[in-house]
């Protein structure tokens, strides 16, 4: 297959993570792939991975411009189908497909990346394209929330990670607790901050590692002061690697309130480290089922009044890994191993990606074998 794999945004993201990971696995796999896209570092690990990257200038909504480039672009290389993101990129690339006659697949990371609205409805209307969903809780939401999408309209093929080829290693001491994702408010970095100051106060030692950059780094890094935590914490900012850190650490953090399918998390579990995570989003999906006292209850509306450490949501299942024996550790890092390994590996998922796409071709040339000839 020639598949082209096209993303317009600027930040970095999970999405453009799972693009350059699944693109480069396809090509192992004796596809080949172009991707098009206008951030620079997108493009570079793009092309660290061998795989071809050409910067695209996208314009407004429909540009005839970016719309003629991808045409002969799609030409030039013989693409079979095309991969599109929610932005530009579905109404420049994924335009230039449907004139091309391509299968055309948006790609979409939560239920809230398409409103039930007048504008995108006439898109989708007018370019029809088949959506590709991380996890179920992305396609029942959107079926919940877009009453003119039909399931058969939708498909889910999992994020995935390479697992590490070794199990685990032995915790360190103390241990170290990973947290990495923009930092936002939505990201929850603040209640955890609390939690380990409450564990602190109870003679617990640990070290906490926060990756990435966001709207409410300053607050954190004043908060973490405010709280006397400054020993315990280090702030790493945006990672272009993460695998050292990985390798370092022995827990993972997901704080969020809002997720999709975290590739983040499967990363953490594909290096073996001992998840602890909100269920949100897609997260029960992919969650080692040894470890469910570690997973905690999506959050509920909270009023005004501020709980005491102990109510706060991390302290439980957090204490429960400060106080468990190295062993027990090294038995929990092995089930979340093992169970991406079995699951979540991106060799198990970019094969069931590969059998998609040649799906959506054999279902492109049953069609165009049926359709009458235009005399």
């Amino acid at each position: 297959m020639r598949l082209a794999f096209c993303n317009s945004t600027r930040r970095w993201g999970g999405v453009k993570t799972w693009t350059v990971e699944f693109a480069a696995a396809l090509q192992a796999r004796g596809h080949d792939l172009f991707l098009y896209g206008r951030d620079p570092l997108f493009l570079a690990r793009a092309r660290d991975k061998g795989l071809r990257a050409e910067r695209a200038h996208f314009g407004p909504d429909f540009n005839p411009v970016t719309v003629a480039f991808f045409l002969r672009a799609f030409r030039q290389n013989g693409v079979e189908a095309v991969l599109v993101n929610v932005g530009k990129d579905l109404r420049t690339a994924g335009s230039a497909a449907r004139l091309l006659g391509l299968p055309l697949v948006q790609r979409l990371g939560l239920p809230q990346d398409m409103e039930n609205s007048l504008f995108p409805r006439l898109v989708y209307r007018l370019l029809r394209p088949h959506y590709l969903c991380p996890c179920l809780y992305i396609r029942d939401g959107l079926l919940e929330r877009l009453p003119f999408l039909q399931p058969e309209e939708i498909s889910v093929i999992y994020s995935a990670k390479d697992p590490l080829p070794h199990p685990p290693s032995a915790p360190g001491f103390p241990l170290r607790l990973l947290s990495s994702s923009q930092v936002k408010a939505n990201k929850g970095h603040a209640e955890l901050a609390r939690t380990l100051a409450a564990l602190r106060d109870r003679g617990f030692p640990f070290h906490w590692d926060v990756a990435g950059t966001g709207a409410a780094l300053e607050d954190l890094r004043g908060l973490c002061g405010d709280l006397g935590l400054e020993d315990r914490v280090t702030f790493h900012g945006f990672l272009r690697d993460l695998t050292p850190l990985l390798r370092a650490c022995d827990v993972f953090v997901l704080s969020s309130y809002q997720e999709g399918l975290p590739n983040t998390l499967l990363e953490a579990m594909a290096h073996g480290l001992v998840p602890v995570a909100r269920s949100v989003g897609g997260v029960s999906e992919c969650w080692p089922p040894g470890l469910t006292a570690l997973l905690i209850p999506s959050p509920e509306a909270s009023g005004e009044r501020t709980p005491a450490p102990e109510d706060l949501p991390f302290f439980a299942p957090l204490h429960r890994v400060l106080s468990a024996s190295g062993d027990e550790l090294l038995r929990w890092k092995t089930l979340a191993w093992e169970h991406c390994s079995r699951k979540f590996s991106l060799a198990v998922q970019a094969e069931k990606l590969e059998s998609f796409f040649l799906g959506r071709l054999r279902t492109a040339r049953g069609k165009a074998l049926l359709s009458p000839e235009v005399p």
